[in-house]
């Protein structure tokens, strides 16, 4: 017996296998990664819904092209948050560095992402429908019947898918057919259409403008950007580009509901104004309503407020007329209770300035409120401010608010504010012999909005292809049908039909392939017995009764 001794051996560690080095990409290859990531459909919808989101301060904080004045209101009344949004560009949203580097992002990226689809899809426009797989049992939906004389089905087969819009190949046992090439078609035009609409904004941001206009009635405007009480334009807008005419308001009309119900409410906004194509051209009558704009050279002209402008006379501390004539009040509700401002720069020895409210339909008792939109009492509410005269500077001024640096309120001999209410024809001398003013009547003004937007068809006409596309994509079938003839049991021949859709599993394969069956055999189709193949997906392994993997793919192909 022999004692058998373990010696202990000591464990080695195992050795790590080294990971290997992921090789540099370089800068050929750098670029090709970024574009690959960029130009992928997941960074356009990405990038799409950032410039949704992009968008969204454009309506919520105000804009410098569409409201300076606004602007500057809310710098002065968040004098924190006020900076900081003016130096991130939410005051001008559209024209911000970080908005138009999403919006060429997302520009690029579709670009990137259509050509190649445009290729792919051109190449299997081309290419015929594929052959017909070994197995047909294993597609989704088959029928097969057994006839004893097959002359001819092949060829009525051929005819009956094409009266169906398929496009056929008929090979030397079987049929082959497929159709539904539009829907890749709808998907590309709809995304080609997104990029024109992008193409369409660009153009309308760069070229367009947009202004409007107080008109008052019985007076005129003129296509000149002096004549705009407010415009913005793109950045390539020059003003040489606005095509000069002229529109003069001859009458304007508004009616009101006078029942109980829904008193007030507007019943006929209309203008009948004159428009000049060119300087000394004859005046054309047009009239102009709401949603109805008036087009002159490709320039529309719209409609789209109006408002009361009490006519005053105003005389200074000498007897002379400082002012004369209507003066614009902006409405401040709905029943047209407007505010405004009179001012006689030219007053001697004082120049004056009134501040107040008119009402179209005044309430006595109530201070200045309307109540109702029609002029049925008007009255018009004011107080005064005078002061020394002031040396022109030239600068622009609001015309409707009042700056009262170096004026003092015009008060009556007990100290307290002169407040003066007048009606059409009445007079008001103000106290200390500064002079007085007269409310003569009152007219209406309108406010005309013109502009033009270059890229507006252009956007127009892609919002339309897109509709287009996007019902292609949605309705148009792809599909596949095969039918091939065999030998079947006791010297009968056995007709196999069978189909695949391809994008989506749609109701209605089943009863087709069953009726194309019965057409070509003149019976019912029935689903084969289970042992003639088993149901899959009709990809087949290799060592079955499938076609070859090249064939299989080429079925399984979208």
């Amino acid at each position: 017996m022999t004692d058998t001794q373990t010696r202990p051996t000591s464990a080695k560690p195992a050795k790590k296998t080294p990971i290997p080095a992921s090789p540099a990409l370089g800068p050929r290859g750098s670029i090709r990664f970024v574009w690959t990531q960029l130009t992928s459909m997941r960074t356009a919808l990405v990038l799409l819904f950032a410039l949704a989101v992009a968008a969204i301060p454009g309506s919520l904080v105000p804009q410098t092209k569409i409201s300076p004045f606004r602007v500057q209101d809310f710098i002065d009344s968040h004098p924190v948050l006020g900076p900081i949004y003016d130096k991130v560009g939410l005051f001008h949203v559209y024209t911000s560095p970080w908005f138009s580097a999403i919006y060429l992002l997302l520009f690029v990226s579709l670009v990137g992402c259509i050509i190649p689809r445009v290729g792919v899809y051109a190449a299997a426009a081309r290419s015929r429908p594929p052959r017909t797989p070994r197995n047909l049992s294993r597609l989704p939906a088959y029928s097969a019947s057994e006839v004893v004389d097959a002359a001819g089905v092949l060829d009525r087969a051929a005819t009956e898918l094409e009266r169906q819009h398929y496009r056929v190949v008929t090979h030397e046992d079987s049929v082959s057919a497929e159709r539904g090439y539009l829907r890749e078609a709808g998907n590309l035009v709809f995304h080609i259409s997104l990029l024109v609409l992008l193409l369409g904004v660009a153009i309308g941001a760069l070229f367009g403008f947009r202004g409007s206009a107080v008109v008052i009635n019985g007076q005129g405007f003129s296509n000149n950007i002096t004549q705009y009480d407010d415009i913005s334009a793109g950045a390539a807008f020059k003003d040489t580009d606005l095509v000069p005419f002229s529109v003069t308001v001859k009458n304007f009309d508004a009616k009101f509901e006078t029942g109980n119900v829904q008193r007030g409410a507007a019943r006929l906004f209309e203008a009948d104004v004159e428009v000049s194509d060119a300087p000394g051209d004859a005046p054309v009558p047009e009239r102009l309503e709401v949603n109805h704009p008036l087009n002159i050279k490709g320039t529309t002209v719209h409609l789209i407020g109006h408002g009361y402008a009490p006519t005053v006379t105003v005389r200074d501390g000498a007897g002379n007329v400082a002012f004369s004539g209507p003066v614009v009040f902006l409405p401040q509700d709905g029943n047209f209770t407007s505010a405004g401002v009179i001012k006689a720069p030219d007053g001697r020895p004082n120049r004056l300035a009134f501040e107040g409210f008119f009402t179209p339909t005044a309430v006595d008792g109530n201070g200045p409120t309307s109540a109702f939109p029609d002029a049925l009492i008007p009255k018009l509410y004011l107080n005064a401010w005078s002061g020394p005269p002031q040396v022109e500077t030239g600068r622009a001024e609001n015309v409707y608010s009042l700056d009262t640096t170096g004026m003092t309120q015009v008060k009556n001999a007990d100290g307290s504010p002169v407040n003066m209410r007048l009606s059409p024809g009445e007079v008001f001398t103000l106290p200390g012999g500064q002079g007085s003013i007269e409310m003569t009547g009152w007219v209406r003004w309108v406010k005309l909005q013109v502009g033009d937007s270059p890229g507006a068809p252009v956007a127009l006409i892609a919002i339309g292809f897109a509709v287009l596309g996007l019902c292609l994509s949605l309705f148009v079938r792809p599909r596949r049908v095969w039918v091939r003839l065999r030998s079947g049991a006791a010297a009968t021949i056995l007709v196999e039909v069978a189909g695949l859709d391809q994008a989506d599993a749609r109701a209605g394969l089943d009863d087709d392939v069953a009726e194309l069956a019965g057409t070509l055999t003149g019976a019912a189709g029935r689903r084969t017995d289970p042992s003639i193949g088993s149901g899959g997906s009709g990809v087949e392994g290799p060592g079955g009764n499938g076609p070859p993997a090249t064939e299989v793919k080429e079925t399984s192909r979208t």
